[in-house]
This record gives C-alpha cells, structure tokens and sequence, in this order.
C-alpha cells in the first residue's frame, strides 16, 4: 500500500529542510560565489525561514491549498528569480492535487512533475543548462520510472534521491547558460551549481522522511 502524506507531514519536512540549508550556509554561499550573485543561500534560508514560520497555518490545511499558500510565501519572501520559480512551481503543484487533504506516492509523482515543468516553461530553462532543474528533473523520471515498474516504496524513495544527488553532481561539468556564470570565461565549468545543490537537499530530505515516517518498516 503506498504512503500518505499530509499537510502536517509536509510542514515536518520543511522544518528538515530549513535546518540543513541552514546548517550549510557556508558551503552554498562558496558555490554561489563561484558562478552566482553570492545571495543563493541567504534567499532560500528566508524563504525557507519564513515557510518554518507560518508551519501551524500550513498544517491545518488540506494539502492543496497548504501547497498553494507556500507558493505564494516562496514567492514573496525568497529573493531573485529563485522565488518566482519555487512559487510557481508549487502553484502548480497545488493545481495537480485540487480538492486532496493528503498525497499518496502516484500524487507525489505528479506534483513534483508538475513543478518542473512549470520550473522548464517559467524559467525558459532545459535539462543541462546548469540549474536547479538539472536536479529535480532526473528525480522525477527516477520516480515516474519506478512507479511504472511498481517498485516498492522504500526503494523508490532511494532511487529518487540518489538521482536528485546525481543530477546536483552533473552540473559540475555543465557550461552555464543562464545566469552569472554563462559570462565566465569557463562558463562555470568545475563548479556546482548551488541551486541543483539546494534542490538536491529538498529531495533528499522528502525521502528520507517518507522512508523514515511514512513507510511500514
């Protein structure tokens, strides 16, 4: 039987979230310094912040309307083009899960596919340009792989997570094209992208939650 995941759920994970961009705040702001403007992590630990902050609203939502109430959050409160892609991303989200109190494994599935696609069409970026895309868009096909294979629960958590991971770690060898860092000379290359890294930990952090909470030992 697959997972649930509610909105109280959702609002424990955030919380994960917030403390490991936190806890890693010089690491990301070395890479944004690298190929970036230098405020990556200040812009997702506000957000992030402030999404921790508003956890006792979002709880007592359904899911649908708590996703919908973080979009509009991420968008007012992280700064850059960072907050209009992970607020309209979750909008998006909100939109695929209309009428939901909690998620099961397939929905999962399509709310992360949702916020990539919106993330692709938004922000006029594709899978190897160097971005947060280039982490969360092989998780999703990790996810929607392993659902059409009916891979267990735990497993697929696994799998999605380590192509999160992945994806953050190809970015290395990627030239930028958006950004700062497409008018380096280097065009990046050798550097992490901080917001594959960052979306790289939001993965993460969900399914090791789910394995952790949500699936039957």
């Amino acid at each position: 039987m697959s997972f649930t995941l509610t909105s109280q759920d959702y609002v424990n994970y955030l919380k994960i979230v917030h403390k490991k961009i936190f806890e890693n705040g010089d690491y990301i702001s070395s890479l944004d310094a690298a190929t970036g403007d230098g405020d990556h992590w200040s812009n997702m630990n506000m957000g992030f912040e402030n999404l921790t902050a508003a956890g006792d609203e979002l709880k007592n939502m359904p899911i649908d309307a708590a996703f919908k109430k973080i979009g509009m959050i991420m968008m007012s409160k992280i700064g850059g083009s960072s907050g209009i892609l992970y607020g309209g991303a979750y909008m998006a989200a909100s939109k695929v899960i209309s009428g939901k109190n909690s998620i099961n494994s397939q929905d999962l599935c399509n709310v992360l596919e949702a916020m990539v696609n919106d993330m692709i069409q938004r922000g006029k970026a594709e899978p190897g340009m160097k971005t947060m895309i280039d982490s969360l868009y092989p998780a999703v096909m990790a996810y929607k792989d392993a659902l059409k294979t009916q891979t267990d629960d735990r497993e697929t958590m696994l799998l999605v997570k380590q192509a999160a991971i992945d994806g953050a770690e190809a970015t290395r060898n990627m030239e930028a094209v958006k950004g700062r860092a497409s008018y380096q000379l280097n065009k990046g290359v050798g550097n992490l992208d901080p917001g594959a890294v960052t979306m790289s930990y939001q993965i993460e952090c969900l399914c090791d939650y789910i394995i952790d909470n949500l699936i039957s030992k």
